[in-house]
């Protein structure tokens, strides 16, 4: 599973001037973890930020890690990738330019995923294991995403709200994979967060 988005907020009052900010990013949420796929994420992550200063791929990169932690579980949703709000440093031109090099470069980190992955094979245990992840995804998004909790707690469209929500998830008590599967492997290599670069 991958999101992504960019976003950008302009608060106006009569006679003072407007403040505005960006904010966005993306990231990726495997439920199995492929080292190639993880290298070629943050890589285009990390092009996509180049250009606009040495530190900028480290600074969101933190981010998303520290963002998208569950904490009630001690573990990542996934293994990140760029995240930032209230971006407005550099003028307008430049962090517009930036939030356009995000978008640019969200289909050319994850079409390559899509396409190498596409064919695997999986059965019921794949889909009870996906399930399960997509619990920790809900989670994450009605417990901590700042985005949900203000559209809920603002009397948003509660239906319009919901809809990034996966549609079928399952929970299981207190449930660990056996050692040495690939679904051990994920919560052993992949969600912790790391240099993929």
């Amino acid at each position: 599973t991958s999101h992504m988005n960019v976003r950008f907020f302009i608060a106006a009052e009569p006679g003072k001037e407007p403040l505005w900010w960006f904010g966005g990013g993306f990231d990726l949420t495997p439920y199995y973890g492929f080292e190639e796929d993880c290298v070629h994420w943050h890589r285009t992550a990390k092009a996509a930020c180049d250009p606009f200063g040495a530190g900028v791929h480290a600074r969101y990169k933190k981010w998303c890690d520290e963002y998208f932690f569950i904490k009630h579980r001690d573990e990542p949703r996934g293994v990140g990738g760029l995240f930032f709000d209230d971006v407005n440093d550099g003028g307008f031109a430049r962090c517009f330019a930036f939030m356009q090099s995000v978008g640019d470069h969200y289909l050319p980190a994850y079409l390559p995923l899509v396409q190498r992955r596409k064919d695997t094979p999986y059965g019921e245990r794949e889909r009870d294991f996906q399930l399960y992840r997509r619990g920790r995804y809900v989670e994450f998004n009605l417990v901590y995403d700042r985005g949900t909790l203000f559209g809920l707690q603002s009397g948003g469209r509660t239906e319009s709200i919901l809809m990034s929500l996966p549609p079928l998830v399952s929970w299981r008590y207190d449930w660990r994979p056996e050692p040495g599967t690939p679904e051990a492997r994920l919560y052993e290599v992949f969600l912790k967060p790391r240099d993929w670069v």
